[in-house]
């Protein structure tokens, strides 16, 4: 990409900048919707659809080039608001699913899972992409770009990816019709989580409180 489109004042829907601007905007404004909780029925396929579109633009962040900041020292970004409220609401809205197994590193050989939270992984990524467009709304469009494209690589890239999966496991235990199985006691408070933590039945809980609303039978 050329220094005239990222330093274009004129927002040209074709141009890059915009276009990834669009797309976490959009990220942005759906999930903090659904946190309101006006169709709990539809929290989950709606998340996983918003979730995947936002790892479209992820990915083409990672594909691009490096994007290297104008100014050495990040500029102030000022107020950015918390998502405490936002994360309450989703853990609310997400129980009994929010909670789930994740492998931090594939790469790592014999990690055991660790315990995460959709409703955690969505309030960080969300705190990332506000930062972001902070600088982006304030038209530091290189520097809003370089925020994402970092962030990406360190933190809401490989987040949003587990969440991705963890939805995408709910709504396929939905609709083959196959029970979850409870993570009894687990809480991301733990250090480390055992094979044997994942045994315990659980699954008609969730199919009765979400899979009902998504009109699904049990």
């Amino acid at each position: 990409m050329s220094d005239a489109t990222l330093h274009a004042t004129e927002r040209n829907p074709d141009d890059f900048a915009v276009q990834i601007a669009d797309q976490v905007e959009s990220f942005l404004v759906a999930v903090t919707e659904v946190a309101k909780g006006d169709e709990p029925g539809s929290a989950v396929p709606f998340l996983l659809l918003e979730v995947s579109q936002l790892l479209l633009a992820g990915g083409r962040l990672g594909a691009h080039e490096d994007i290297l900041p104008d100014e050495r020292y990040e500029p102030d970004p000022g107020f950015e608001p918390d998502v405490d409220e936002l994360r309450e609401n989703l853990a609310r809205l997400l129980d009994p699913v929010d909670i789930y197994s994740e492998v931090f590193d594939p790469y790592e050989p014999r990690r055991a899972p660790v315990p995460a939270r959709i409703s955690d992984d969505l309030a960080d990524v969300i705190a990332d992409l506000r930062h972001g467009m902070v600088h982006y709304k304030a038209g530091r469009t290189t520097e809003a770009l370089w925020w994402w494209q970092f962030s990406y690589f360190s933190n809401w890239g490989s987040t949003a990816s587990a969440t991705l999966r963890a939805l995408h496991s709910v709504l396929a235990h939905i609709r083959l019709d196959q029970p979850l199985q409870e993570l009894d006691g687990l809480d991301t408070d733990q250090a480390t989580m055992g094979d044997e933590t994942l045994e315990f039945e659980a699954g008609q809980v969730m199919a009765k409180e979400i899979g009902g609303q998504l009109g699904i039978r049990s």
